[in-house]
């Protein structure tokens, strides 16, 4: 299986076709995905980073209780970078050193090991905006649940407003023909017939 694997690196470095990018993007959507795995992981809890704080630092250097900060989470991009870089490294060496597996000296290897720590990195990130704006939906869900009751009556009322402009344009409309219905004046010749011109 190893030497299956070394065999297809070194017949990707002699063909240079598309397979190697066609890996290379199935590993770079896989790390994005481990990315966003890791994110959410560390976000419900960081146990792993409060015990290595507890070894490395002192009783007042120590991170607090309520702290949620992990290795990823609430971090910025240099360490979460450092943190990844660093772990895919340390991953490498591991592969490089107990398996015939080549990692530090084949160009493709080597290349998708960088589009693994590239996709994790993506994948922090994309699961980090997921997770704030789904707290803001949740936040925001009440108030837009109160905005859209209102904007519910408002259109009622509105509806209810045209319906009667309508009824009182049709009843104006009527008292109208009414009006014009009953003679209540001569008609032009009758004046004319009675001052004598006609």
């Amino acid at each position: 299986m190893i030497g299956n694997i070394n065999r297809f690196c070194v017949e990707a470095q002699n063909d240079k076709t598309t397979t190697t990018m066609g890996l290379e993007l199935v590993i770079f959507i896989a790390a994005i995905l481990f990315g966003i795995f890791l994110y959410w992981r560390e976000s419900n809890g960081n146990g792993v980073y409060r015990f290595l704080n507890k070894i490395v630092n002192s009783k007042e250097l120590q991170m607090s209780p309520d702290s949620k900060k992990g290795f990823i989470y609430q971090r910025a991009f240099i360490p979460r970078l450092i943190f990844i870089v660093t772990s895919i490294l340390f991953i490498g060496l591991i592969i490089q050193f107990l398996t015939p597996i080549e990692v530090f000296t084949n160009y493709f290897v080597l290349s998708g090991f960088a589009s693994f720590a590239t996709g994790t990195l993506i994948g922090t990130y994309l699961a980090n905006f997921v997770l704030k704006s789904s707290k803001v939906i949740e936040e925001q869900s009440e108030t837009l649940e109160d905005k859209f009751d209102s904007v519910l009556e408002k259109s009622k009322d509105l509806i209810e407003d045209f319906k009667n402009k309508d009824n009182e344009v049709v009843e104006d409309v009527k008292e109208v023909t009414k009006s014009e219905a009953e003679p209540n004046e001569k008609t032009a010749r009758e004046r004319l017939k009675d001052k004598g011109l006609m």
